[in-house]
């Protein structure tokens, strides 16, 4: 598409092009990606990450080689420690105040109103 003949154009003459086309391109320093399926994770680990914001639409490349774990196997940290725990604390903890209850009772009622919390704090009232 650009260029030809032999080793294409240099980074800089491609970066002003991709300006002038309104084109903004950005390296992001992670240290993991993952994408999960239905079937199986990808783990990227130390991956080189590009964003690329095309008039609005943006764009990630992803290069470096993923491993192949379980659904869900993957993630560290406090990725999953919401999830794990259902509601969270934040959450119960404002409806608790504002309904005037324990925090066990404002867990119970936000798990039973999935989560919303007006209508956690409506059947608290």
């Amino acid at each position: 598409m650009f260029g030809g003949g032999g080793g294409g154009l240099n980074p800089r003459k491609m970066e002003q092009m991709m300006q002038q086309m309104g084109i903004d391109v950005d390296e992001i320093d992670a240290e993991e990606v993952i994408i999960r399926t239905e079937e199986h994770d990808l783990v990227f680990n130390d991956p080189e990450v590009t964003k690329m914001d095309a008039r609005g639409q943006e764009t990630y490349q992803i290069i470096g080689s993923p491993e192949q774990v379980e659904s869900g196997a993957a993630g560290g940290g406090d990725a999953g420690s919401e999830a794990d725990a259902g509601v969270p604390d934040e959450d119960v903890e404002l409806v608790a105040e504002r309904a005037g209850v324990d925090e066990d009772a404002a867990r119970e009622a936000l798990e039973e109103n999935d989560g919303d919390l007006a209508a956690a704090i409506a059947d608290l009232e």
